[in-house]
């Protein structure tokens, strides 16, 4: 007997059902997983946009003329190890100077801004147990990492959306193959971590790992970028990251290698769908290996460093090597800028004017400080981690008071910054070739002003638990201030604002130690109080 027309066989009906039944509730957990992000999506969002649209009036200011455009591309063309670092320049137009001098970076904050996102809705969830009671309700099996996925999209879109209308100036079709070039990166990463998510128990191994596979998309295109300087190397190929420069935004767009970009998110997407349903809730397919019969952590500190090792581990890394790198390009500084006024008043600004190598130096050294914040805050919050997860109760009900368990975690984080930067010194020593007493002293220099947002986390942490997220904003607030501040030539008073703003202008300046001094007390101020408000107030959950 023949079905008729418009009937629906038994068969198709059943798997719409169980379609559906895989993804209910997913709008609700979506609306939740917004809301719960509400302040951290805005402040990652508005940190990208504002850093890609200040360029163009920057640029204009410091390449004004056809003559100074030429000589940058000639000198991109010649200096192996910029082209590393920012990548090649295709155009001359201001448009296409944006997207080659902040179109990785931008791509890369929106990988990083996606991965978290996804991680924290997926795993995390999983490893508090809050998955299992969501589940426990009208919630389809993959619905968590839809809504997880959605998320992610989202912010990337209105990232998109604010990038293209705020460059539509410098060309329509430019502005919309940036934007979407820098949102496709995002969720790429995002179906990356999504996967990961599946194959590991811990949220932070999860994050460890899509890190790891967004810096070896770095790395594979500084290769390849510094062989060639047109973006054809097979290395440059081969990272998300080089299809985002190949896309060539404002230099005669490549619109197909957006279909790459996508291609490769729903491929991931698909692999992570298909792992989530074979495997049981809080499990994983690459599960822990059981610890030793007899516990050897015997201390609160040793437990911090069990947790947070991998990423001290990571961040060391990192750190040394932009040391290196920076240290390798600063010989071609002096060249870069030639005779350009507005590109050397920009460098001087940021580290001083005692010569524009040791400004480059300095405002290199700078950017690495404020990058420092991030692990700061970062290695804090753990604390804030293992307190909602309820991970540390056990822990606190034995012989452990809440200042020790405390201290374990605030050593990594404020010894650990100290550690970043001295790696940091040696690799940029190691790469300029010289003048390293100098360069790890002016990296040493930049502890006091990282120690003070650290002690803004623990501050909040301590009094205001649930705000501690909010650390992200101040972070976020000072890196924007320390990196787009001083290209927008803005008032010193306003950058007086972030404690990086008072600290010595080193190597080549005057080593000033009352402001060092007081940011110090400061950071000691701050983490005082926060351990007395966590003291004093009762454990969340």
């Amino acid at each position: 007997m023949t079905a008729t027309a418009g009937a629906t066989t038994p068969a198709l009906t059943t798997t719409r059902r169980g379609s559906s039944r895989q993804l209910a509730g997913t709008g609700t957990l979506l609306r939740f997983a917004l809301r719960r992000d509400r302040v951290l999506i805005p402040v990652w969002v508005a940190v990208n946009a504002l850093m890609v649209l200040s360029m163009p009036s920057t640029l204009d200011g410091l390449y004004g003329t056809a003559a100074e455009r030429a000589d940058l591309m000639r000198q991109m063309r010649t200096n192996s190890a910029l082209r590393a670092l920012v990548g090649p320049v295709f155009g001359d137009g201001l448009g296409a100077l944006t997207a080659w001098r902040v179109g990785l970076y931008a791509g890369a904050l929106a990988a990083v801004m996606s991965l978290l996102i996804v991680v924290r809705h997926t795993r995390d969830e999983e490893e508090s147990g809050r998955q299992e009671i969501v589940v426990s309700a009208a919630v389809g099996r993959r619905a968590p990492l839809t809504a997880a996925l959605l998320t992610a999209a989202v912010a990337d879109a209105v990232l998109a959306l604010l990038i293209a209308g705020g460059l539509a100036g410098q060309g329509a079709a430019g502005a919309a193959a940036l934007g979407l070039g820098i949102a496709g990166t995002g969720m790429l990463f995002a179906t990356t971590a999504a996967i990961v998510a599946q194959l590991t128990e811990s949220a932070r191994l999860a994050r460890g790992l899509t890190a790891a596979v967004l810096g070896l998309a770095f790395v594979l295109r500084a290769a390849g970028d510094s062989g060639t300087d047109d973006g054809s190397s097979v290395w440059t190929w081969m990272s998300p990251l080089g299809w985002l420069e190949n896309l060539r935004a404002f230099a005669g767009e490549r619109w197909w290698v957006l279909l790459l970009i996508v291609g490769a998110a729903v491929a991931q997407g698909a692999v992570a769908y298909g792992l989530a349903g074979r495997r049981d809730l809080g499990m994983s397919f690459l599960p822990t290996r059981p610890g030793p019969a007899a516990g050897r952590l015997r201390t609160a500190g040793a437990l911090a460093w069990r947790l947070q090792r991998g990423g001290v581990l990571g961040w060391s890394v990192g750190f040394l090597l932009a040391g290196l790198v920076y240290g390798g390009v600063t010989e071609g500084a002096a060249d870069l800028v030639g005779d350009n006024e507005q590109a050397r008043g920009v460098i001087e600004r940021m580290g001083g004017q005692a010569g524009i190598t040791d400004a480059f130096v300095s405002a290199m050294v700078g950017m690495l400080g404020l990058v420092a914040a991030l692990y700061v805050v970062a290695s804090v919050l753990r604390l804030s981690g293992e307190e909602t997860s309820g991970r540390a109760e056990p822990v606190l009900a034995g012989a452990v008071g809440r200042l020790r368990w405390a201290a374990g975690h605030l050593v990594i984080a404020f010894g650990g910054a100290a550690l970043l930067m001295l790696l940091a010194g040696l690799g940029f020593a190691a790469g300029y070739g010289r003048d390293a007493g100098a360069i790890i002293g002016a990296c040493l220099v930049q502890l006091p002003a990282v120690w003070v947002i650290g002690g803004a986390a623990v501050l909040l942490h301590g009094l205001l638990p649930r705000a501690a997220p909010a650390a992200w904003a101040v972070a976020g607030a000072v890196l924007l201030l320390g990196w787009v501040g001083p290209a927008l030539d803005v008032p010193p008073t306003v950058l007086d604002l972030s404690p990086y703003g008072h600290l010595p202008k080193l190597p080549g300046g005057r080593m000033d130690w009352p402001p060092v001094l007081v940011l110090t007390s400061l950071a000691v101020v701050l983490v005082g109080t926060g351990l007395t408000g966590l003291r004093r107030r009762d454990l969340t959950t």
